[in-house]
């Protein structure tokens, strides 16, 4: 079964500044919360574009995972997909768009796909460990992508 988060978030910023954080991938270790021992094992500097890869490593219930994505599709300042092709998941789809709005600010939503591994059980892994974790995650991103962007 494939399962869908979505975000949204209202930023005090015009498009062009807030897609500028977003493509830097160091800013991912920023807004990830530090339980995850987050960190980004590529060799850089990271040039975002179509097809680049990024592989990080972290700890998740105190199990490592080392997790490699794709950006499938960059479309500045308005989109960009990232996709999973090693990890944790069986199937990792993010899709990270932004939007101007009024008075100069930016409407920023996350939109992920994800399914996981087969196996027996996995619902309730999924409705007891794993959403309630990336509903952790996400929200702590919220609060800290907030916290930078106002800066």
């Amino acid at each position: 079964m494939v399962y869908e988060l979505v975000m949204e978030q209202r930023l005090p910023a015009p498009i062009d500044r807030v897609f500028a954080f977003f493509e830097r991938p160091e800013n991912l270790e920023a807004i990830t919360p530090g339980f995850l021992r987050f960190h980004i094992t590529t060799r850089g500097p990271i040039v975002m574009e179509a097809g680049a890869t990024i592989e990080y490593r972290m700890r998740l219930h105190g199990v490592p995972i080392r997790w490699r994505t794709r950006i499938a599709e960059y479309d500045p300042p308005r989109r960009f997909v990232d996709v999973q092709t090693h990890g944790p998941y069986r199937m990792w789809e993010h899709e990270h768009t932004f939007e101007p709005v009024s008075g100069g600010e930016t409407l920023m939503r996350d939109r992920v796909r994800y399914e996981l591994p087969r196996g027996p059980g996995r619902a309730l892994v999924h409705r007891w460990l794993v959403r309630p974790d990336l509903e952790r995650i996400f929200e702590y991103r919220r609060r800290e992508i907030d916290r930078l962007i106002r800066g």
